[in-house]
């Protein structure tokens, strides 16, 4: 990966929902317009340079009852009344949640901003390149682990594949489209979505 190019990428005109809708894994029908309820949040999306080889950092959520519960995701979520803008979010949620300080990022992008109806969350997901490797300091009520995955992982297509969503009860609801990171870690969901079109990009920076 070029890590200029990628830059200038994210200064042009993103991919957006043709992008994201490849990994589309929808339960509820996404409304015409984001609603006025929807609670803003944001996450962050780090590139770390280790071995000399581009990795993205990526999170398990703790298993917790809630709506995106045991699922890999970014660092992030809601906005506070105290954060100065969504820049400021996602850099504190980083932080609060794995120990990534603000200082050892730069922020150089965002990708387009992605609802999910299933917790009423507008996400802005913002790009940010990381200065060196870090000493990763879990919040465990809301982490479980850290996965550091290759950005030529990401774009093998090899990976792709599909995740057998289930209900409380294990009743199956549908086959969904998903990537396999790890061996015991599927990426689906909205998440899935914003990878998407980050995966776009990556391979217009090769």
């Amino acid at each position: 990966m070029n890590l200029e190019k990628l830059k200038l990428r994210l200064q042009q005109p993103l991919p957006g929902k043709l992008a994201q809708d490849r990994m589309i894994s929808r339960l509820i029908t996404l409304p015409t317009e984001v609603p006025d309820s929807a609670k803003v949040s944001a996450v962050l999306i780090v590139f770390l340079n280790k071995n000399d080889t581009w990795h993205i950092v990526y999170i398990q959520r703790a298993i917790d009852g809630h709506a995106h519960s045991g699922q890999i995701g970014f660092p992030g979520g809601k906005q506070e009344k105290f954060d100065s803008n969504l820049r400021a979010t996602a850099l504190r949620e980083a932080q609060e949640e794995i120990g990534i300080v603000s200082n050892a990022v730069e922020i150089i992008g965002q990708l387009s901003s992605l609802y999910i109806p299933v917790s009423n969350f507008n996400v802005y997901p913002f790009v940010a390149v990381a200065s060196s490797t870090f000493n990763y300091r879990l919040q465990a009520s809301e982490v479980a682990r850290v996965l550091e995955v290759p950005v030529s992982t990401l774009i093998n297509e090899e990976i792709k594949t599909t995740f057998k969503l289930t209900a409380a009860d294990h009743r199956f609801i549908r086959s969904v489209p998903a990537y396999q990171l790890e061996a015991d870690a599927i990426l689906w969901g909205a998440t899935a979505m914003i990878t998407a079109e980050l995966e776009q990009i990556l391979l217009d920076c090769f």
